[in-house]
Parts: C-alpha cells; sequence; structure tokens
C-alpha cells in the first residue's frame, strides 16, 4: 500500500465514522496529526501495520467466543477458531514455547492468569521494586498483586543501577517465595534469565518472565530468552513486536492446563477475536526477514540515541542500554520528570516521566524521562535523525522559554514529513 493509497483509506474511516459519530471522528482525525506530526518516544509504543489495523476492525468484533479452538461455549466459532490457532502455532514458532495462550486482554491480564495458575493469596512472591525497573503488576502494593500477595521486593546495586543478582539470590534464600517475577518496564540493560531461573529453582520457586518490552528481541535472538529457562513467560502483543494491544502467555507444557483455566474462566470471559486475529497476523509479520532487521535498527538507533544524550552531557541510568529504551535520570535538584515531559510535550516529542533508582520524588513526578526507539524506528528514521532528536531534547530540557520550544515543535513538524505514516491527516 503506497502513501497516497494510504491517505485515501484512512480518509475513508474517518468518513465513515464522521456520518455516524462526529465528535469522534474529530478525535481520530486530530490523533491522525498527531502521530503523523510528533516524535513518539514512548518506550512502549508503537505503529501497526495497515494489515493488523485492518484485522482489529474486522468482523470478527461480532463474535462470542468463549473456551478454546474446538471447545467453545457458543456456536459458529469455526473460523475464530482458525485466527487463534494461528496466532498460538505462530507464537510457538517465534519463542520456542512449548505452550502458548494467546486470549489475555492485556499484559496485567495475563501476568494475573500466571499468579492465579501458580500462587494462593497470602503466598510469597519477589518482584523488581517499581522505581528500580519493575512494573505495577509486580508487586506493588496499589496494584492487585501487592494486595493479594505478601510481596518482597528486590532491587538495583546503588553503584552500576543494574540487578543485584546476590542480593536476589539471598532474599530468595531467606524468604522462600512460591514465585519470582522478572522483567521490567524501565530497565535499560540486558536481563540475566538464566541466572534468576537458577537462583529460584535452588529455593524451590518457580519463574516468571515478564518480556513486555523486549519481546521482539527475544523474538529475534537479539536478547536472551527466558522461555527455556521459566516455567511461565508473559509479554504484551504491542510495544517492540508492533501488534495490537494485548497480552500473551507462553509456559512450559506441564502447567498449560492450569494455565489455560486460569485465563479462562479464571481472570476473563469472551476473548477478543478481533484482537487475536490482528495477532495472528503481527505474529506473521515478526516471523519475517524485514522484522529482524527492524529490531536491530531499533537498537542501533537506541544506542546512536543514549550516546549522543550522553555526550550532551545528560546522565543516563546505568550509564547506557542494551535494549530499545533509555532514562534520562534529570537529578534531585533538577527539573522534574514531569516537567520534562510537559516542555517535550509542547514541542512535539512524547516522552513519559519516570522514577529512577533510589528517587525521592513521588512517581507522578518522578525524576527521571523514560526514551524509546520503536515508534520513530518504524517510521523509518535512521543514525542520522537520532542526532537531530538527541539536539531537540537537548534544546528543549534546558531552556525555560517557551518560544525555544515551539522552535523545536516546528523542526520536529518538518522533519516527520519525511516520514510518513497513516497519511496526512
Amino acid at each position: 500500500m503506497n502513501q497516497h493509497e494510504r491517505t485515501a483509506y484512512f480518509n475513508f474511516l474517518e468518513t465513515a465514522v464522521r456520518q455516524t459519530d462526529p465528535e469522534i471522528a474529530t478525535a481520530l482525525n486530530n490523533e491522525r496529526h498527531r502521530e503523523n506530526e510528533g516524535l513518539e518516544l514512548i518506550a512502549s509504543e508503537n505503529f501497526v501495520s495497515p494489515a493488523v489495523l485492518a484485522a482489529m476492525g474486522s468482523v470478527m468484533t461480532n463474535k462470542y467466543a468463549e473456551g478454546y479452538p474446538a471447545k467453545r461455549y457458543y456456536g459458529g466459532c469455526e473460523f475464530v477458531d482458525v485466527a487463534e490457532e494461528l496466532a498460538r502455532t505462530r507464537a510457538k514458532q517465534l519463542f520456542g514455547a512449548d505452550h502458548v495462550n494467546v486470549q489475555p486482554h492485556s499484559g496485567a491480564q495475563a501476568n494475573m492468569s500466571v499468579y492465579l495458575a501458580t500462587c494462593q493469596p497470602g503466598d510469597t512472591i519477589l518482584g523488581l521494586d517499581l522505581s528500580h525497573g519493575g512494573h505495577l503488576t509486580h508487586g506493588h502494593p496499589l496494584n492487585y498483586s501487592g494486595k493479594t500477595f505478601k510481596v518482597v521486593p528486590y532491587l538495583v546495586r546503588p553503584d552500576t543501577e543494574t540487578i543485584d543478582y546476590d542480593a536476589l539470590r539471598e532474599l530468595t534464600r531467606t524468604h522462600r517465595p512460591r514465585l519470582i517475577v522478572c522483567g521490567a518496564s524501565a530497565y535499560p540493560r540486558t536481563i540475566d534469565f538464566e541466572l534468576i531461573a537458577k537462583i529460584a529453582h535452588e529455593s524451590g520457586a518457580m519463574v516468571m518472565a515478564d518480556i513486555a518490552h523486549i519481546a521482539g528481541m527475544v523474538a529475534v535472538g537479539m536478547h536472551p530468552s527466558p522461555v527455556p529457562h521459566c516455567e511461565f513467560v508473559t509479554t504484551t502483543t504491542h510495544k517492540t513486536l508492533r501488534g495490537p494491544r494485548g497480552g500473551m502467555v507462553m509456559c512450559k507444557q506441564e502447567f498449560a492446563e492450569a494455565l489455560d483455566k486460569a485465563v479462562f474462566p479464571g481472570v476473563q470471559g469472551g476473548p477478543l477475536m478481533h484482537v487475536i486475529a490482528a495477532k495472528a497476523v503481527a505474529f506473521a509479520e515478526a516471523l519475517s526477514p524485514a522484522y529482524r532487521d527492524y529490531i536491530a535498527k531499533v537498537l542501533e538507533n537506541a544506542r546512536m540515541l543514549c550516546g549522543e544524550l550522553q555526550f550532551l552531557g545528560w546522565r543516563m541510568v546505568s550509564g547506557g542500554t542494551d535494549t530499545h529504551l533509555m532514562l534520562i535520570n534529570l537529578g534531585s535538584d533538577g527539573i522534574s520528570g514531569k516537567k520534562g515531559e510537559d516542555r517535550l510535550g509542547k514541542a512535539g516529542i512524547t516522552v513519559n516521566k519516570n522514577t529512577v533508582p533510589f528517587d525521592t520524588r513521588k512517581p507522578y513526578i518522578g525524576s527521571g524521562i523514560r526514551i524509546g526507539t520503536p515508534a520513530v524506528t518504524t517510521r523509518g528514521m535512521g543514525l542520522n535523525e537520532m542526532k537531530v532528536i538527541a539536539s531537540f531534547i537537548d534544546r528543549v530540557l534546558k531552556s525555560e522559554d517557551e518560544a525555544v520550544w515551539a522552535r523545536v515543535k516546528a523542526e520536529v513538524e518538518e522533519m516527520t514529513k519525511a516520514f510518513p505514516l497513516y497519511g496526512q491527516a
């Protein structure tokens, strides 16, 4: 589909909505403007292909399909069965997994299903602390995981800001958890899943690896895979996998029945069959040589952007990145992450505020900014653009002058014209 065809296609879709709901049509059009004209640097966001979008907007949204392929509680599921079976088969091929469940509506529900399959309320789990790069569903006290289980957080080292595996081993020996949760939402370094599994198994614990952020790298062998070592592996299907918003769980064959029961009827009812069809499309795309090339470019862009920011004087958490994301530590005496996010937003650059290890600010304010390269790489941007983007970020964060932000915004809009996304809105 060429650029002219894409523009016509998306204009057609918005016209169809406008005939029924002009307010939503306007919101859709404005969002297309924002995506086309801005720089999307949120590490957990990406741009799906027209094929994935089409599957999400397909007739499969009409179908109720509680249960699993060939074992549904509704009739008329013969074609949605095909979609789900393709999604499962392709995911197994991508990750080398024994068993896959593609029904979770989100990464949070994927994680919830593993907890339900493995733990009882009050059991002890270990999870990486949120401010040290973990995720809400890894045991934060305001999340269901923290409310349901006895959570012992593990941390990064103060000197390297990388996971303290020795301390994790001691915590595991002391607390004898039922489950160790590993993986992260804001951790820029390679995670040693094999070592974590060894630590867990020494004390009789199981492991759930949440690879929501790094799934794309794992799929193409550019990050060590947890699949051979961990009982359960969860992921979202967006982010680096570049599919629809949703979740997925992989597990060893011995846990397949317990996992499937935990997903349905354990934590959710009817699956979103249009989203599962879109997952199948995204997995097919991820099996292509072009996708491997894409992930390689994501990593190259991340290293370049991180290095340029360091050259400009910014302090990066852990001193760099091995993945698609990086965190700028703005310092407790500098502008907050919230202010940095707001400033960059006014310049057409979308990032998210984030806590940093040992942060003294509250999470809603934070002392850091999380940045990622998946979305800009999808648009075709490369190393030269990363250098320019670093200069944009530097100029905005160092200036209190709104005129500077406005000038950067104009330059951002000019840059993005060369990398059209879904057609000019």
